[in-house]
């Protein structure tokens, strides 16, 4: 899983300078993680409860041949997926519901209800597939386990009147697969 815009807080009694602390931070983190910006926020803000909505991007490599440089970085299945099918599967997650199907046994008591604002694909270039969901909050290996189920569909091993079944059932057991972890992207935060 990477992130593209991750959002962390903390406080402190120290005087400072969020640049010397974005600075120093910098110094220190490997080369994969880089702190962008620093500053300093409301008593009471807190990155994770205080998020308005969140966007994840999960990227595919759907074509003959691997990408051997970006494998890190995507989902690479060489099977021929039906992209109107996916679409189709995205589209009927739009709105308020119980996403039970698609939660990991880690989610605990967590409220599966969510409000799902986005859920699209795009075709970038020859082959290379984006499933962008932006929703209120997301369950565990929530958005894999769609990428998963609705990657089942563009097989043709799901309909997309089976794979709204799999989501009224609210059975992850009835869902497809979960979808690895390198293609998953968390892009944005809001606020």
């Amino acid at each position: 899983v990477h992130a593209v815009n991750q959002v962390c807080n903390f406080k402190t009694r120290s005087n400072i300078d969020p640049e010397a602390i974005k600075k120093g931070l910098n110094s220190l983190l490997p080369d994969d993680i880089l702190v962008r910006d620093a500053g300093y926020v409301p008593f009471e803000f807190h990155a994770r409860y205080s998020a308005k909505s969140k966007v994840y991007e999960y990227r595919i490599l759907n074509q003959e041949d691997p990408d051997v440089f970006m494998r890190k970085y995507l989902w690479y299945i060489r099977t021929p997926l039906d992209l109107k099918v996916i679409a189709e599967c995205l589209g009927l997650l739009l709105g308020r519901n119980d996403f039970s199907s698609f939660r990991s046994s880690g989610s605990g008591n967590m409220d599966p209800v969510r409000s799902i604002m986005r859920a699209e694909l795009h075709g970038t270039e020859p082959g290379l597939l984006r499933v962008i969901i932006k929703a209120d909050g997301f369950l565990r290996h929530m958005v894999r386990n769609i990428v998963g189920t609705v990657v089942e569909a563009g097989k043709g091993r799901i309909s997309s009147h089976g794979f709204e079944k799999i989501f009224e059932s609210r059975d992850r057991q009835s869902a497809g697969i979960k979808a690895p972890p390198q293609g998953l992207f968390l892009m944005d935060v809001q606020y």
